[in-house]
């Protein structure tokens, strides 16, 4: 859907959600791959970490939203909802894959994402370590500055899928997953955001996740649809509170992705 925005604004808006990353990089990148402090969200109930670079990149972006559009809405991982004073939210996940970034592997991302009216428009997915820097808007994405299309992939057996990590589905979601992989040709697991990002570019061909929030997706989504793949939740809706995320970057291969979803059984849940 394109929006009732001129297309100048766009570009505007567009432009300040690379200076956002620019600031988030700027913080970043000091930290990464340096002896760093590690705090547990989940207080004992799993592994949730989260740092310095997580906390001031989205203090660092905020700073700027706050500074240029005031009554812009901001909905972040670290330091939750500023609501918005009309029709326009940044959602920010400051650094997607945490594991992945203590760990000193550079797949994790600073997402940043301008909703409109509900709507995700621009999506950033930024890699600053190894400089990649993924935008999506309605009709377009680029890497760097470059068009970037999905590639062909009609049919299941020739596509290379990817999914986290397999322990996050729960129990009913685990055979879904299971008809996909061995449907596949290929699989690479433990990509977070990039999975999404190198699939919007034309070297894999789909990407399946569940328990993600809104901060997790919402930057991925202009950046799939803009290279021309399609991103919808398990049952081919807009996705939404469920956390379920199915990126295809062919859409002639989401029918049959659908139903291999739907025939699964137990039977999923209906998304909210």
């Amino acid at each position: 859907m394109t929006p009732d925005l001129p297309s100048q604004e766009i570009e505007t808006l567009k432009a300040f959600a690379l200076e956002l990353a620019d600031a988030a990089a700027e913080v970043t990148l000091s930290y990464f791959k340096k002896p760093i402090s590690i705090d547990d969200k989940d207080k004992g109930t799993g592994f949730d970490p989260v740092t310095k670079a997580d906390q001031g990149a989205e203090r660092a972006i905020r700073a700027l939203i706050d500074a240029r559009y005031p009554d812009h809405g901001i909905f972040g991982e670290e330091y939750g909802i500023k609501d918005a004073n009309g029709p326009f939210e940044w959602v920010l996940d400051p650094v997607d894959g945490t594991r992945a970034f203590i760990s000193g592997l550079p797949t994790w991302g600073t997402l940043i994402a301008l909703r409109y009216k509900g709507v995700p428009i621009i999506g950033v997915v930024d890699q600053p370590y190894i400089r990649e820097r993924y935008l999506g808007w309605p009709g377009g994405a680029s890497l760097n500055g470059e068009p970037i299309k999905t590639r062909p992939c009609p049919t299941l057996d020739t596509a290379t899928i990817s999914t986290t990590d397999f322990a996050l589905f729960k129990d009913h979601e685990r055979g879904a997953f299971e008809e996909l992989r061995k449907g596949s040709r290929l699989i690479r697991y433990g990509l977070d955001c990039y999975a999404y990002a190198v699939m919007s570019a034309g070297h894999m061909d789909l990407v399946i996740e569940s328990g993600l929030k809104p901060y997790d997706m919402m930057a991925l989504i202009p950046v799939i649809r803009g290279a021309g793949g399609s991103a919808t939740n398990w049952e081919g809706d807009a996705p939404g509170d469920c956390g379920r995320l199915l990126a295809v970057g062919d859409p002639a291969l989401v029918p049959v992705v659908l139903d291999i979803l739907k025939d699964t059984k137990p039977k999923l849940d209906r998304a909210p």
